[in-house]
């Protein structure tokens, strides 16, 4: 199973359907920085938590992204081989440039369609969309075409 390293997005989006369960079912282990400790408030057993070492990177990433993101592209840096969810398309733009391997919220329910850990991606898509998580309709659209929904 691969690593991850989260920024809020997909964590909020996931505990407003009560699905947060799906998250540590795709990713093992999951990791996020005190910034989106704290913007979340979420703990638990499969969520750790680990500043990232380099202030500089961290304070040159806030210029263009907030605090989450900066630091968790920060951490997926110096972490190595991890995924890092991100779905705001800046913060999307810098880790790609960077490198690193990125998802967004609906990749990772993709993966977690693939993987067989849920039969179907739209009633969750749709549950995120009524709460208010915001997914462009081309990118339902997409990820119900790559899921053959």
């Amino acid at each position: 199973m691969s690593a991850a390293v989260t920024n809020s997005t997909c964590l909020i989006g996931l505990e407003r359907i009560q699905r947060l369960d799906i998250l540590p079912q795709v990713f093992d282990p999951i990791t996020i920085p005190p910034a989106v400790q704290s913007e979340v408030g979420i703990s638990a057993p499969w969520l750790t938590i680990q500043a990232p070492q380099n202030c500089g990177i961290v304070q040159s990433l806030q210029t263009q992204i907030d605090e989450g993101e900066s630091e968790a592209i920060a951490l997926a840096m110096e972490l190595g081989d991890v995924f890092v969810i991100l779905d705001d398309l800046s913060a999307r733009r810098i880790a790609q440039q960077l490198h690193l391997k990125v998802i967004g919220t609906t990749g990772m329910l993709l993966r977690a369609k693939q993987q067989g850990i849920i039969p179907e991606i739209k009633p969750i898509l749709d549950a995120l969309t009524t709460a208010n998580f915001r997914i462009s309709a081309a990118l339902i659209q997409k990820a119900l075409e790559l899921s053959k929904e």
